[in-house]
């Protein structure tokens, strides 16, 4: 079996500034839609590593899983252009997504409230991307039946697609016993939940990885930037 491949944030940049033409990353990035309370989160996020990442391309159909208050969904709506559609899902509305959207309407991001396992609206096409950010942990604590759920995004790509997770890393044999209290995940969580539903995984990014965290704090409120795992799976 081939091993995933492992994309530094070195290499993350450089192919950015290669590929920003193309795919208008750094536009993407310094769209003035963007809220400054977005642009006072970057630092940490790496938004530009972060789009390279998922390999996001214009016209492409994609699903954010819990976007909450749609700051990856934005980027992503951006990226896709208008040929493509983002549906920034959530199990409730969100008022900061709604804000969002009425202080810069964007015909091609879609919020959606629909359940976990079953979180395109009817009708919606193939897609050629989900990304799950920073929240994988989060759907662990709720009543949620991720081994469906993960099944649901699986049969909702496009042979060929791509499923991206990032999320706060725990330590290392920790499960998910650190999600609710720290609100981080061990990876080999996430590596096994999604291996089991079918995908393989294609890549890893070390773009957001920290490794002076000790990974035993909470991670919102760190004093340091937190360790981040990024996973990239492909449905064959």
């Amino acid at each position: 079996m081939p091993k995933p491949m492992k994309i530094s944030l070195a290499a993350v940049l450089v192919a950015s500034l290669l590929g920003c033409a193309a795919v208008n990353y750094q536009a993407a990035v310094d769209s003035p839609v963007r809220t400054e309370q977005d642009r006072g989160a970057d630092a940490l996020r790496r938004p530009a590593g972060f789009l390279e990442f998922t390999q996001v391309r214009p016209g492409m159909q994609v699903l954010d899983v819990l976007a909450a208050g749609g700051y990856s969904s934005q980027l992503l709506a951006l990226a896709v252009g208008p040929a493509g559609t983002v549906y920034a899902q959530n199990t409730q509305p969100r008022p900061a997504l709604a804000e969002r959207l009425s202080s810069n309407p964007q015909a091609n991001l879609v919020a959606v409230v629909r359940p976990f396992e079953d979180p395109l609206p009817p009708g919606a096409p193939p897609l050629d991307l989900i990304t799950i950010i920073q929240s994988y942990h989060d759907i662990c604590n709720l009543p949620v039946d991720r081994v469906k759920m993960n099944q649901r995004l699986f049969a909702a790509l496009k042979p060929g697609g791509h499923l991206v997770v990032i999320d706060h890393a725990a330590r290392s044999g920790t499960g998910v016993g650190d999600t609710k209290s720290l609100h981080r995940i061990d990876e080999a969580v996430v590596r096994a939940d999604f291996l089991q539903a079918g995908f393989k995984l294609e890549a890893e990014g070390d773009f957001l990885r920290n490794p002076a965290d000790p990974r035993d704090q909470k991670s919102y409120g760190s004093r340091i930037p937190t360790d981040k795992f990024a996973l990239r799976f492909v449905k064959p």
